[in-house]
C-alpha cells in the first residue's frame, strides 16, 4: 500500500510512524489521561484499514486527519489537542520554506504527482525539471503574497482551482490565436533578428514553426494557427517555379509552351507543399520550448476562410498533404510509425465538404481516415458555429473560445480573431458546492453565489496581474505581430478590455453535482433541468461581471487533467465516500456525460450540444469509439451528425505500440500488487512505460506521457459510445443507432 508524502513522493505505508507520533503526544499528558498501548495499536490498525479501502494513494494530511479522529473517538481529547498542536507547529515550520523539499524531489525524480501532472511533459529530462523548479518558486510566491488568503485556502481545499499558479508570478497570459498573417506578410522579429516576408511556402512554414516555439515560451497555454495564413505563399512558390522552369527550358535550347511550363511548375509546387507540411509536422514535435515540452499548437483547416478559386484550391492541397502526413505518423526510437501528440488538427465541416456530392468530399474522407488511425482531426461544424457565434473561427489550444466579435475590433471595423488571447482561468468545483449544501437547494444557490464571487475575486487577481505589463516582456507577442504591434514600453492594457481578450470562469463536475442534488444523471429530464439552471446561473454571473468591469468574462468547460484527481481527493476528505459522487479518483469534466454512463454516440452528441451552447468560453464534446480504421463509413456518419447537431466534437480511439514485442493493439490498464493502476501490454505483459507508446485523448488533446491515478482510472472507466463491428455495413448500423 502506497501513500503520497507532502513533497509528492510516493512511499510505502509505515504504521510505525503513526504509532510513534501518537506516543509522542501520549507522553505529554498525565498517566490517567494516556492511551493504552492496545488503544494506540488499534488506532493504527483503523487508519491502515481505511487507507486500504481507498481507491487512491492517500496523502499524509489525510492520514493525520484519521489519526486525529481516532484519538478523539477514544475519548482522549487532551492527547488530541497535543497532537493537533504538534501538527500546527510543524505546519508553521514547513511554511517558513515551502519549496526546498518539493524541488529536491523533482531533481531526484521521486515526485509521483509531478511525474504524472502533464501528459505531454517528460519529468526526467533537465529542461522539464528546470521548468518545474521555477514553477515551484512561482507557486510559493503566489501562495504567500500574490493571492488573497481566502483564495489560497479555497484553492488548497479544492473548492476552486486557481490554474497555472506555477506561471502566475510572471506577467503571462494563457492561450491565443496567433496572427500569423501579420507576422508573415509584414515581417517579424525572432530573437532580435529581422525576418522579412518569405519568398516560398517552405520558408513561410519554417518561419511559422520558429515563431510558434517563441510564442510558446512567452505564455503558458495553447496557441492556434490557421493554414489560411500560410497558403498565399503556395502561389509565391508557384510563380517562382514558373520563372525557373521557363529559364531552364531556354537554357536547354528547348521549345516549350506555357502549358508545359505550368505543368512542370505544378509538380514542383506539390513537392514544395510536401516539404512545407513536413517542416510543420516535424519542427513542432521536435522543437523544445522553455517550459520543457513541444509547443502546444493547434492547426486550423477551414476551406471557406479564403475566397473561391486558386487560393482555396491551394488550401485544399495543403490540407490534403497535412492529413496524409498525419495518417503516416512519426517514427519512434525503434523506427516504427506512431501517433504524435501535436500539432492538434481541427477540420471544419461545411456545405462544400460534408456530403458525397460536395466539391471537397475527398478531403472529408481523408480526414475520416486520419481520425480513425491517429485520433485527429477534431471537427467544428460551420453550420452550428454560425448559429451560436455568428462567425467561424478556431479555439485557442484545445477548447478555449474567444467572445464573438460583434463590433469589429480589426482595422476599418473588420471582424478580428487572430491576435486575440485569454487572460487566464479559475475553476469552480460544482461537486463541493452540492455536497456542502446537504441537498438543500436554497443553501446550494447561496453557496453558488459565495463561491462564484470568490472565483470573481481570483479572476480579477489574474486581470490585475496583467495590467501594466509592458510590451517588452514578450516582444514577439506584443511588438512584432503575433498578437499586436505595440511600441516599446507601451503597456498591453488596452488589449485587456472591450472584449478583445477573454477571461474564463471554469467549472467541473456538473454530472456529480446533479447526481448528488437530484439523485439522477443530468441525462435524466429532472437532472437536465437542474443542470441547465446551473449553467445559466454561471452565464448570468459572467454577464454581470462583464457589465461591471468591461472585461470579457466567459464560461469555460475546464479540461481537468491532474486537477480531476486533486478535486476527487479533496471531496473524499471532506465528505467521505458518496456512491457515484465521490467514490472515484476523478470527477467528470465540465458538462460531459459521465464516462461510465452507457449512451450511444448520437444521443450523447445531441444531449451535450445544449450544454455546449451554454459554455461559450470553451467546450468540446467527444464520443469514445473502437478501432474504425476498416469502417470509415461509420466515422463519416458521425462527422455528418456533428455537422448537423453540435459545434465542436471529436472521436476518441486508441493508438498504442509495445516496444518489447511489437504489439500495436490496445495497451490496457491493470492493477499491480499495491492496487496502483499501471499500463500493461496484453501480449507480453510489459509494464515498463519507457518501452511502450501510449496515446490517449486527455482533455481535448492527445497525451503521450502518462497520467496520474485519477485520470488513469477515468481512462480505464470509459465506455464505448458506438459498437459497430468493423466488418459490418456502417450506414445500416449508424442509422440503427440513431
Amino acid at each position: 500500500m502506497k501513500i503520497i508524502k507532502r513533497s509528492g513522493k510516493e512511499v510505502g505505508f509505515d504504521g510505525e510512524k503513526i504509532i510513534a507520533a501518537i506516543e509522542k503526544a501520549n507522553n505529554e499528558v498525565t498517566e490517567e489521561n494516556r492511551l493504552t498501548h492496545e488503544q494506540i495499536l488499534n488506532i493504527e490498525r483503523q487508519v491502515e484499514e481505511k487507507c486500504s479501502a481507498y481507491n487512491h494513494a492517500p496523502g499524509v494530511e489525510e492520514i493525520q486527519d484519521m489519526v486525529e479522529n481516532g484519538i478523539m473517538e477514544a475519548g482522549k481529547f487532551e492527547i488530541a489537542r497535543k497532537y493537533i498542536t504538534y501538527r500546527y507547529k510543524h505546519e508553521l515550520l514547513r511554511k517558513s520554506n515551502t519549496t526546498d523539499e518539493q524541488i529536491m524531489s523533482l531533481i531526484e525524480r521521486s515526485n509521483e504527482e509531478v511525474k504524472q501532472e502533464n501528459s505531454n511533459k517528460n519529468p526526467t529530462v533537465n529542461s522539464v525539471q528546470r521548468d518545474y523548479m521555477a514553477g515551484e518558486v512561482s507557486r510559493d510566491i503566489t501562495r504567500r503574497f500574490l493571492l488573497p488568503e481566502d483564495v489560497v485556502k479555497a484553492h488548497e481545499e479544492g473548492l476552486i482551482h486557481f490554474h497555472d499558479s506555477d506561471y502566475f508570478a510572471q506577467h503571462m497570459h494563457n492561450c491565443c490565436l496567433v496572427n500569423l498573417e501579420d507576422m508573415l506578410q509584414n515581417g517579424t522579429v525572432i530573437s532580435e533578428t529581422m525576418i522579412e516576408r518569405p519568398k516560398s511556402f517552405t520558408t513561410a512554414c519554417n518561419i511559422a514553426t520558429q515563431g510558434i516555439a517563441q510564442i510558446a515560451s512567452s505564455q503558458y497555454g495553447g496557441q492556434s494557427i490557421t493554414l489560411s495564413h500560410l497558403v498565399p505563399f503556395v502561389d509565391v512558390s508557384r510563380q517562382k517555379f514558373r520563372r525557373q522552369v521557363r529559364e531552364e527550358f531556354i537554357a536547354a535550347g528547348m521549345d516549350f509552351t506555357e502549358e508545359q511550363v505550368n505543368r512542370v511548375a505544378e509538380i514542383r509546387v506539390h513537392e514544395e507543399i510536401e516539404r512545407g507540411v513536413q517542416v510543420i509536422q516535424y519542427q513542432v514535435i521536435t522543437l523544445m520550448t522553455t517550459n520543457g515540452q513541444a509547443p502546444f499548437i493547434t492547426v486550423f483547416m477551414y476551406l471557406d476562410e479564403v475566397p473561391e478559386g486558386q487560393l482555396r484550391d491551394d488550401l485544399a492541397m495543403v490540407i490534403e498533404e497535412m492529413l496524409k502526413q498525419r495518417i503516416l505518423g512519426v517514427k519512434n526510437e525503434q523506427g516504427v510509425y506512431i501517433t504524435p501528440a501535436f500539432p492538434k488538427l481541427i477540420y471544419v465541416l461545411d456545405e462544400d465538404n460534408v456530403t458525397p456530392d460536395s466539391k471537397y468530399w475527398y478531403l472529408t474522407q481523408l480526414a475520416a481516415k486520419c481520425t480513425a488511425k491517429r485520433m485527429v482531426p477534431d471537427y467544428i461544424s460551420a453550420k452550428k458555429m454560425r448559429e451560436l457565434k455568428g462567425d467561424v473561427y478556431p479555439c485557442m489550444g484545445c477548447r478555449s473560445f474567444l467572445t464573438s466579435d460583434t463590433v469589429g475590433l480589426g482595422e476599418n471595423g473588420a471582424h478580428k480573431y487572430y491576435g486575440r488571447f485569454n487572460q487566464g482561468v479559475v475553476t469552480l468545483n460544482l461537486v463541493d458546492i452540492a455536497c456542502s449544501s446537504g441537498k438543500d437547494e436554497d443553501k446550494f444557490w447561496q453557496l453558488m453565489d459565495e463561491r462564484t464571487e470568490l472565483c470573481y475575486k481570483a479572476l480579477m487577481c489574474r486581470h490585475k496581474r496583467l495590467l501594466g505589463t509592458p510590451s517588452d516582456v514578450a516582444p514577439i507577442l506584443w511588438q512584432f505581430g503575433a498578437l499586436a504591434r505595440l511600441k516599446k514600453g507601451e503597456t498591453i492594457d488596452k488589449l485587456l478590455f472591450n472584449n478583445y481578450s477573454t477571461i474564463s470562469l471554469g467549472y467541473a463536475g456538473l454530472y456529480e453535482c446533479t447526481r448528488y442534488m437530484k439523485g439522477v444523471s443530468h441525462t435524466d429530464e429532472q437532472g437536465k433541468d437542474f443542470a441547465l439552471k446551473v449553467m445559466q446561473y454561471l452565464n448570468d454571473k459572467c454577464a454581470k461581471w462583464r457589465a461591471k468591469t468591461n472585461v470579457a468574462f466567459s464560461l469555460y468547460g475546464t479540461p481537468l487533467e491532474s486537477t480531476t484527481y486533486k478535486f476527487a481527493k479533496c471531496l473524499k476528505r471532506r465528505f467521505g465516500i458518496i456512491p457515484d459522487v465521490t467514490d472515484h479518483n476523478y470527477i467528470t469534466n465540465s458538462y460531459h456525460v459521465n464516462v461510465r454512463e452507457k449512451i450511444d454516440a448520437f444521443t450523447k452528441l445531441k444531449f451535450e450540444s445544449e450544454f455546449q451552447a451554454l459554455s461559450p468560453g470553451g467546450a468540446i464534446s467527444y464520443v469514445e469509439v473502437p478501432n474504425l480504421s476498416q469502417n470509415l463509413d461509420a466515422v463519416l456518419s458521425i462527422m455528418q451528425y456533428i455537422y448537423e447537431n453540435i459545434m465542436y466534437a471529436e472521436l476518441n480511439s486508441k493508438s498504442d505500440y509495445c516496444q518489447v514485442c511489437g504489439y500495436d493493439g490496445e495497451i490496457r490498464i491493470v492493477e499491480d500488487n499495491d492496487g496502483k493502476l499501471v499500463w500493461e501490454c496484453p501480449n507480453c505483459g510489459n509494464h515498463d512505460q519507457t518501452k511502450m507508446n501510449v496515446a490517449r485523448r486527455t482533455c481535448g488533446y492527445i497525451g503521450t506521457q502518462y497520467w496520474n491515478q485519477g485520470r488513469t482510472q477515468e481512462i480505464q472507466d470509459r465506455v464505448l459510445h458506438i459498437a459497430i463491428p468493423a466488418n459490418e455495413n456502417a450506414e445500416l448500423n449508424a442509422n440503427a443507432t440513431k
